[in-house]
């Protein structure tokens, strides 16, 4: 399956516009594109700038999919999925989130699939989202916020990933100022240098600029 896992150091770092970003620029190639989320929380919560993220990534798939399809469980409080469905009480169950991720990738040309939170966020009891990675065998990258601590969180990602035997492809550090500081620039560096991994910057974007956006991306090369 060719496709790709999209994860963060935390929430609130930019992987959903990431995700996004890669979809659009492969759909606006003429790439047949799935997108995959295990698990949207939130959904209770306002609209901001962008949609839910199973709306967002849905729209930036180019609308081969449905909302619901590319994300099969959804639940209103924001909190940790495990605890989102322990209040719901509905189970989520590891064995079919990997079949309709498959399922969903098969018949297209690229799979983006994106966790939800950092890689050892438990998707439901005795099953992290570096679990959900591992199953689909999809190489990683890595969003992470440009400020101070990005250092530790990435490197701590990236060596959560390397345990279990992940390949991590690349880190995107977002959003990239037009004009990064000293330490936007000292950070992007460090964690290149200390990781051994590709680091790039997406710029801040909008639902309308996604395409333009991922297409910087070295997507091929992810892939």
């Amino acid at each position: 399956m060719r496709g790709l896992f999209v994860t963060g150091t935390g929430t609130e770092v930019g992987k959903s516009v990431l995700a996004a970003a890669a979809c659009a620029a492969l759909a606006a190639r003429g790439e047949r594109v799935a997108a995959f989320k295990p698990v949207v929380t939130g959904t209770d919560e306002p609209p901001g700038e962008f949609p839910p993220d199973h709306e967002l990534l849905a729209a930036a798939a180019g609308g081969r999919q449905k909302p619901e399809q590319v994300a099969p469980y959804r639940f209103g409080p924001p909190v940790s999925p495990h605890y989102a469905a322990e209040l719901a009480g509905v189970p989520i169950e590891p064995a079919r989130l990997v079949a309709i991720a498959r399922s969903s990738g098969e018949p297209a040309d690229a799979l983006v699939a994106e966790g939800v939170g950092g890689l050892l966020v438990p998707i439901t009891t005795g099953y992290l989202v570096r679990d959900l990675a591992r199953d689909l065998a999809l190489p990683l990258v890595v969003a992470a916020h440009t400020g101070l601590g990005t250092i530790n969180h990435t490197l701590l990602t990236v060596e959560a990933a390397r345990a279990v035997s992940l390949d991590v492809r690349g880190v995107v550090m977002t959003p990239w100022p037009g004009e990064p500081s000293a330490i936007e620039r000292s950070n992007r560096a460090t964690v290149e240098r200390l990781s051994g991994v590709p680091v790039i910057g997406l710029p801040r974007c909008d639902p309308g600029s996604l395409a333009r956006a991922g297409g910087a991306l070295p997507l091929d090369d992810w892939l």
